[in-house]
Parts: structure tokens; sequence; C-alpha cells
């Protein structure tokens, strides 16, 4: 047992968090996950959301990832992140089970997840959690809640959002806090792939952000942490020390296995994704002779699987018949770089045409796949 500010954090005491949770009714429980993988913590608040009794308790986690673009459950990938970007750059794309918009996370970034039945769901009250902790910590700083559920520093940064799920009985609230994110890999990854996009899905709205490390020095992730857990006892009238677990832990979280994996296939990050369609230009170029031409895209998309292309490709410059055989070997498959690479690949082994005209296939082939 650690006493860190006046906050008490306890490591290695759950065997079962089940077995807390039946202890600890009309009380409060302050989780802090030792995990850094977006996908285990993500797990996570599924996991106490379906598994908890939350009728009589509230239940805080706090949780810090590895950088990763996390999208709601109800937004396009293509429209919310430059996924080519993060692809070389090595940051993951996670789904959350949540509304609301797209996050970057890394180190830097703290979430909180506020858990409560579904009649004692109350964003304010949680927001006011995170802002009072700030101002208790530092008087003098400029931290507001917005009606947006935002919160704001020096009334015009945004360093917190939010996004929240409501179950039949049980609710939970999460929120970002920028403490000292890597505002850089930020903006390069929180761009769209694709312009030319059309959907019906939920977009998120665009603010400047600034890290609090930017304001004072001093507010370290850990000191927030602890500010957070202190104003959260105060807050709802508790007196639960901070418990460290593991979300990677079956014995603890039994099935949490499962629920980490759903959320890293394919079929949930990008299939799971609004029905879209997709009308661009591309800018063709023949490497022999350097000229250009354009050329046209028309794709529908549903279920993250191409439903329709329709590639517009001047005739001098390729065989209309070609261009039509690529978008027909296209319709089927997933809308991702590495399956149109294979059909790609395929179409290129197969035909007879000669090198310059494959040389110049293989250029609008990469092109389409740089749309995904």
């Amino acid at each position: 047992m650690l006493s860190r500010g006046g906050c008490v954090v306890q490591r290695g005491l759950c065997s079962s968090v089940s077995a807390v949770l039946q202890h600890s009714a009309g009380s409060g429980l302050i989780l802090q996950s030792l995990s850094t993988d977006v996908y285990q913590n993500l797990a996570l608040e599924d996991w106490i959301h379906d598994a908890a009794d939350l009728q009589d308790r509230g239940v805080l986690l706090m949780w810090r990832s590895r950088g990763a673009v996390v999208v709601g459950r109800h937004q396009n990938p293509w429209q919310e992140a430059d996924l080519p970007v993060m692809r070389d750059r090595g940051v993951p794309l996670a789904r959350r089970r949540s509304g609301g918009g797209t996050v970057f996370h890394d180190l830097g970034n703290i979430n909180f997840t506020f858990f409560t039945s579904k009649k004692n769901y109350d964003r304010h009250r949680n927001l006011g959690v995170v802002t009072g902790a700030l101002k208790a910590l530092r008087p003098g700083l400029d931290v507001r809640a917005t009606e947006r559920f935002d919160i704001l520093l020096g009334g015009r940064y945004k360093i917190s959002g939010t996004a929240a799920k409501l179950g039949r009985t049980s609710a939970y609230h999460h929120c970002t806090l920028l403490c000292s994110a890597d505002r850089r890999l930020l903006s390069a990854v929180l761009k769209p792939t694709s312009q030319g996009i059309k959907s019906n899905a939920t977009p998120s709205v665009p603010s400047p952000v600034q890290n609090l490390l930017d304001q004072d020095p001093s507010l370290d992730s850990e000191t927030i942490q602890n500010a957070v857990a202190d104003q959260y006892n105060s807050e709802f009238g508790f007196r639960g020390p901070v418990r460290q677990v593991d979300p990677s832990d079956e014995l603890m979280f039994p099935g949490i296995s499962r629920l980490t994996l759903d959320l890293q296939t394919w079929d949930w990050r990008f299939g799971r994704t609004p029905p879209f369609s997709l009308q661009t230009s591309l800018q063709l170029r023949d490497r022999a002779s350097q000229t250009l031409t354009k050329a046209t895209v028309t794709m529908e998309i549903k279920s993250g699987i191409i439903e329709r292309c329709d590639l517009d490709v001047p005739s001098d410059w390729l065989p209309g018949p070609l261009c039509e055989e690529l978008g027909s070997m296209l319709v089927g498959g997933r809308f991702c770089p590495s399956q149109t690479a294979a059909v790609s690949a395929a179409l290129l082994r197969s035909s007879s045409q000669s090198p310059a005209v494959l040389t110049r296939l293989q250029n609008l082939c990469e092109n389409v796949a740089a749309l995904m």
C-alpha cells in the first residue's frame, strides 16, 4: 500500500474485481489500469459496464494508452484519421463502443471513465470532478466545462473531450485530459485519409488544443490522477483507495481476453463504419515519360466492403477494359490497401499488356490503395 498526496494506492490486493465490487455496495471504487494497451483498456471499460452491478455504487477508472487513434462507435475512420501516416508511424486505430468524436491517445493523455447506474448518470458532475481537481492543484488555472461537455483551458483551448455509453440500467461517461500529449503527432494523424467521402457517420468537431503542461510544467499525469481520485471521493462521499489492476488478467476479469480480441478485429474497427461513398480525382504519372493525367474514382462501401467501383481513366492512358477489370476485381473485397495490393498483383501477373501499360496500371493501383 502506498500513499501519494492524499491518495492511497493499493497494489496486488484484488484476486477478483467481482469480489471487490460485492464488498463495495453503496460506496465508490477507484481503479487504475496498469496496461498501456488501448484495446485492453477499452475492453476493461466494456467488462466493468457489462459485469458490474452499478445500481448502488460508482466506479472511476483511470487509464493511459500508448499512441493510438480512437474513433467513436458511429464514425468513419477514413474521414477522421490519416491511416497511411498511422501505418507508417505504427499508430493503431481503435473503435470504442461509445459515441462521440475521434481522439488521439498517448501516455501524455489521461482517460477517466465514470461508471454509474443509468439514473445517476451526470456528465456535468463528472467533469466537475476533473475541473475541481485541477483547481485544487492550481487555484489560478482557468479551466471550465462547456455545454458540449468539453473542458477548455483559458476559455479557448480544448484539453478534454467527452463520450458516453448508456445501457439499459448502467452507463459510463469517459473523458480525455491532455497533459503532455505529442501535439505534432496528434496533428499529423487527425486528418482525413481521403477527400470526397459522403457519409452519415458522426463527424468530429475540430478544436484548437493545448496541453496542461504548456501552462504549468509541474502538472504531471501522476499528480493529476491522484488529485482526481481525491476529488472523486470528496464529491461523492466515498473513501475508497486507488486499486491498480491489470486488464489482461483473466482471473481478475473473466472473459476480458475475448473482449480485447473483438476490439482488434478489422470487422469491428473498419467494418462497422456506416455506409459511405467516395468520389475523388487521382493524378497519375507515367514513370518513363513523366507525363501526367487525371482519373476519377467512384466507389460505394458498405460494412467496409466495396460494393461498386468505377475507374474513369482516359483511354489513351489505359485501355478501358483493363480499368473495368480492375474495378470488377475490387468489388466484393475490403476497402483496405493490403487487399487492393493483392488484387492489383494478381491482375498485373495475369495481364498480357505491354510493360509500359502495366507500369501505368501499377501506378493507378497504387493511387487507389492510397485512398484507403
